[in-house]
């Protein structure tokens, strides 16, 4: 039960939680800005101004994602073997020790899975700025994602959003092969 609450936000539909946190950031009636009248505070525009939008849109996506990572780890977490801690007990690690020479490493494949699936999550970020905002306000919230949407279906430039896609899943490539040559450089360092 535990790790299916977790979970829930990664098998909800963006859009649904997307209207969900629309619903928590209203300026007049959101319950978070219920929260701030209610302890003295000013209310936030969450979502108008461009000072908050794009961190608002960012702890919302992280939300809804969480959940995956989460499980990743404790998928990751029960592949350690448990005789590797019992050794290191034996030869008397204690559990910083433990954790630092242990489960660190054990868990480097995970970190990294982890990292890249962020980044590519991060890059093409588009449910939540489209319905949240439309990537206002004076786009501030415009995704790369977005963009191209825009450019495609609202300017009718399809080529040119074609163009746009595919340059942007090459530079989503370069970037993941970059981070995976620099974790890699890490981890023999």
């Amino acid at each position: 039960m535990f790790r299916a609450l977790y979970f829930f936000p990664v098998v909800v539909s963006g859009v649904v939680v997307t209207i969900l946190w629309q619903q928590l950031y209203s300026y007049d009636y959101g319950i978070l800005n219920l929260l701030l009248t209610g302890a003295g505070l000013p209310r936030i525009p969450w979502l108008v101004d461009p000072d908050f939008a794009m961190p608002s849109i960012a702890v919302m996506a992280t939300w809804k994602n969480v959940g995956i990572y989460i499980v990743l780890f404790l998928v990751g977490l029960q592949n350690i073997p448990a005789e590797l801690y019992e050794a290191s007990q034996i030869d008397g690690a204690n559990r910083r020790k433990q954790f630092f020479h242990i489960t660190l490493p054990m868990l480097n494949p995970t970190i990294i899975v982890i990292i890249v699936l962020s980044t590519i999550g991060g890059f093409s970020l588009f449910i939540e700025p489209f319905v949240l905002t439309g990537g206002g306000p004076i786009q501030s919230t415009l995704s790369g994602m977005l963009y191209i949407y825009n450019q495609g279906f609202y300017f009718n430039h399809m080529g040119y959003a074609a163009a746009l896609g595919f340059a942007f899943a090459l530079i989503i490539l370069a970037v993941v092969l970059i981070q995976r040559r620099v974790i890699e450089t890490d981890r023999t360092a």
